[in-house]
């Protein structure tokens, strides 16, 4: 096998980095194309990472730029496979002890958008922008990232293709809502080799069932966000939203906590914050039910808008020693039994696939 031409090296460790990619790569222009675009991703700039600024380059008139040029045709012409691209750096990723996946992480679904002029460019359309706030011609990409508390990185990324794009609409075989492509990216994510304990999203995924009842068939553990007002149907006086629910919890102060259990919730940053937690029941979501309502707030008296999360998960309670009721009771033990977890036994809840209510 003949040995690759030489190109320009990358700045300082990058280049070693870039190296790892070189046999997926059949030309030296690509070679080169893709070091040049590494350090303008990973360069400080003032501007956005538009083209001109990925080449360093002024913009609009900086676009004849041979540098510009080069990687303009590097992004849309140049004939390169990004899927195994991405697989090569998760590859790395894996195998790196400091960014390395475990079954503390998770892996975060979310989608953003950016504003995009015309009609012709794919994926473009008409549609929610998360980023901006409102409804506008754009582009959005549905993405998953592995986090933990030190480091977070994105694995996969796929763009969302508007109904318009298909002869048939929504009906289309080929249409894909945006929660079918999280579902899809997630199952990827674990057939690509990372572990995590759950997938976590905002309430644009977590208020959805059919979503969460992918995950569920998919066996992704999940804790998702709700919407305080998110209504379920439920008997005439049983509570119909998270936050009626959260309302019904004992609370007598941080002396008489009641239901709320005191939790510390760590920044990014290293600072600390003191705030509560408690398991509420809504409809068939329970303390130990096959979903669980957490609710999550800096004061259970007031839940405070800015300051109260509302989550649903599939994960399994945590019992302190002595305390709550244990969700399995033992083949035999009768109800108010004592049981291994250090609390006492009591009648199982009826338990529905996929967290329906």
């Amino acid at each position: 096998m003949s040995r690759y031409r030489p190109c320009p090296a990358a700045p300082g460790p990058l280049e070693e980095y870039a190296a790892r990619f070189d046999d997926l790569f059949t030309r030296l222009a690509q070679r080169r194309g893709f070091r040049e675009y590494l350090t303008g991703l990973l360069a400080p700039r003032d501007r956005n990472k538009t083209l001109t600024a990925l080449a360093g380059a002024e913009p609009v008139t900086g676009a004849g730029h041979p540098a510009v040029q080069r990687l303009q045709f590097f992004l849309s012409e140049s004939r390169w496979d990004a899927d195994r691209i991405n697989s090569r750096r998760l590859e790395l990723l894996r195998a790196d002890t400091a960014t390395a996946p475990h079954g503390g992480g998770v892996l975060v679904i979310d989608d953003s958008g950016d504003r995009k002029d015309g009609a012709k460019t794919a994926h473009v359309g008409r549609q929610w922008l998360g980023r901006y706030g409102k409804t506008d011609n754009g582009v959005v990409t549905v993405t998953t990232v592995w986090a933990d508390e030190r480091v977070y990185y994105p694995v996969h990324a796929e763009p969302y293709t508007p109904a318009q794009h298909f002869p048939k609409g929504r009906s289309d075989p080929g249409f894909r809502t945006k929660l079918a492509i999280g579902a899809h990216l997630a199952a990827a994510a674990r057939e690509a080799g990372f572990v995590f304990r759950a997938v976590v999203a905002d309430c644009a995924y977590g208020d959805q069932d059919g979503f969460r009842g992918e995950l569920a068939n998919a066996g992704l553990p999940f804790v998702m966000a709700l919407r305080p007002h998110r209504g379920t149907w439920a008997y005439g006086p049983d509570v119909h939203t998270p936050v009626d629910a959260a309302r019904t919890l004992a609370w007598g102060g941080p002396d008489d906590p009641g239901d709320w259990q005191r939790v510390t919730r760590t920044f990014r940053d290293g600072t600390r914050q003191g705030w509560w937690a408690a398991d509420a029941t809504l409809g068939w979501w329970g303390p130990d039910g096959a979903c669980r309502l957490v609710v999550a707030t800096t004061d259970p008296a007031t839940l405070p808008d800015r300051a109260t999360w509302y989550l649903v998960t599939d994960l399994p309670r945590r019992l302190r020693r002595g305390r709550g009721r244990c969700a399995r009771s033992a083949p035999g033990s009768a109800p108010g039994s004592r049981c291994d977890a250090g609390g006492r036994h009591g009648p199982r809840r009826p338990r529905r696939h996929h967290c329906r209510r």
